[in-house]
């Protein structure tokens, strides 16, 4: 049997500065009673049980949002009159609801628990995108994409939330990185998908007949309400009621966790977390570095077909060239999650990969030629998209307590959104075939990721400096032990991963 660890067998010197984990409280005598294998298999457990159906849902809430870039190009447009700046209008109405959700959901979330509730979201906005296949006039489609909204906008911060409840901070990127990479793998599908949907022959009632692009709505959204409907037999409540786990694991998996972060996993919402949420500086550096990801993330995801047609391609044959683009940038965001995790750092890796985004958009404003540009699109994906899982697990990480991690997944991802409305009107119809003004908007956002990452870096192991020379003890005068407890963040023995 493999031998016992101590919560404080490593002293804080062994370790460095930014990733010095939560230490139990001074006088405390926790600490795990299993073993490190038992620890490991635990979490091996867990990741088959949840991370490939968290991916899934994930998958699927991102191709019924950007499965209106696919359509727009097979006849939707046309269709629909979505003449001037409509099409713009009605895919930043969804944003714009999306981001009022977030927050109220997670707490939601945090009330009801997850087993039914996130599945629940996922058949809404897969009813939903069946439904948009049969919208006649762009008042209708401005109406569904509103509804949408409000089901996919708990969808990203609840899974983010839902993982960590179950995983530690170190363990979390990673996950993280593999579920929201979904975002690449659906772009990459979501090409392949709309080719094939959108060759279906009409068929339907008179009234209502289906075809090209009112196929990719239909079936993208009918696939997403069937997988939803089998997600609660999977997904379990809390790591106690995990049918994958034994009664001894079920025990290790919800005591590691409350002796991490020093609370119950049942605390419920209330005023004073959401305040100790808003006021943590970490969250803001994660929350406009979520923001200006997201610019790019969401600007590519359904612009970039237009803008592969733009370059000369046919429509199908613009569907099928961001295949590649996508299946790189999910490859690169889930490596960079493994060793990110491993490193226990976030910042470093977001800055040097940002690096990539920088470039690419530099070539895409200032360079000429197709295979130049096409070159340059796969270095945009992939320098944005490991950002957003890694300010998302950065902020989650720093977050200490799970009503305070409810509430700042829920903030950080509401202020991101607001970089998916700016990226809507990055790309207008009076900017091609070239996109100045787009390239330029993601360029400078790109550079301000750049310059949050490294602030971010400076801040927590600044923080974690004054911490460890006694900066932050007068917190503690006068608090009994469970007011100590309840500081999260800002207890002197909480340390910053950075």
């Amino acid at each position: 049997m493999g031998a016992i660890r101590s919560v404080d067998e490593k002293s804080d010197s062994e370790q460095p500065d930014a990733v010095v984990l939560e230490t139990k409280s001074e006088g405390s005598s926790e600490g795990p009673s299993w073993t490190v294998a038992e620890e490991t298999a635990v979490r091996r457990k867990l990741d088959w049980q949840l991370v490939p159906t968290v991916t899934i849902l994930y998958l699927l809430c991102f191709l019924d949002r950007i499965n209106i870039g696919n359509a727009r190009i097979q006849g939707m447009q046309e269709d629909l009159n979505l003449i001037g700046y409509r099409f713009n209008i009605a895919t930043s109405i969804f944003y714009v609801v999306y981001l009022t959700i977030e927050v109220p959901s997670n707490i939601i979330l945090k009330h009801v628990g997850p087993r039914f509730y996130l599945p629940g979201l996922v058949v809404g906005f897969g009813a939903v995108s069946i439904g948009t296949a049969f919208v006649k006039s762009f008042e209708q489609l401005c109406a569904v994409r509103a509804l949408l909204g409000v089901f996919e906008g708990g969808t990203m911060p609840g899974l983010a939330f839902f993982l960590s409840s179950f995983y530690k901070r170190e363990e979390l990127y990673f996950r993280i990185g593999i579920y929201v990479s979904a975002a690449s793998i659906a772009g990459a599908f979501g090409g392949l998908l709309a080719a094939g949907f959108s060759q279906i022959p009409e068929w339907g009632i008179a009234s209502s007949k289906l075809h090209t692009w009112r196929n990719i709505f239909f079936f993208e959204g009918l696939i997403t309400v069937l997988v939803a409907l089998l997600a609660p037999i999977i997904l379990p409540q809390s790591p106690e009621t995990s049918k994958y786990l034994t009664d001894r694991e079920k025990f290790i998996a919800a005591e590691r966790l409350r002796l991490e972060h020093k609370a119950s996993s049942h605390e419920k919402v209330e005023a004073r977390h959401i305040k100790r949420s808003l006021l943590n500086v970490n969250n803001y550096i994660c929350a406009l570095g979520f923001f200006a990801i997201n610019i790019t993330v969401q600007g590519l995801s359904v612009f970039m077909p237009t803008i592969l047609r733009e370059m000369g391609w046919e429509s199908l044959t613009a569907q099928y060239y961001t295949v590649p683009v996508y299946v790189a940038a999910s490859l690169i965001a889930i490596f960079i999650g493994f060793v990110s995790d491993k490193t226990r750092m976030r910042g470093l890796y977001l800055a040097l990969f940002t690096l990539l985004g920088i470039t690419g958009f530099a070539m895409l404003r200032w360079g000429s030629g197709n295979a130049l540009r096409y070159a340059a699109v796969y270095l945009c994906a992939m320098g944005a998209f490991p950002g957003g899982p890694g300010f998302l697990s950065w902020g989650l990480n720093n977050a200490s307590g799970p009503a305070v991690r409810a509430v700042s997944g829920g903030w950080i991802v509401t202020i991101g959104t607001m970089g998916g409305i700016l990226a809507v009107w990055a790309y207008l119809p009076n900017d091609g075939p070239s996109f100045p003004i787009g390239h330029t908007i993601n360029l400078v956002a790109q550079i301000f990721v750049l310059f949050l990452a490294s602030f971010g870096i400076y801040y927590c192991v600044r923080e974690n400096r004054i911490r460890a020379r006694g900066g932050r003890d007068d917190r503690l005068v006068g608090l009994t032990e469970q007011e100590k407890s309840d500081l999260g963040y800002r207890h002197p023995d909480f340390r910053y991963i950075a």
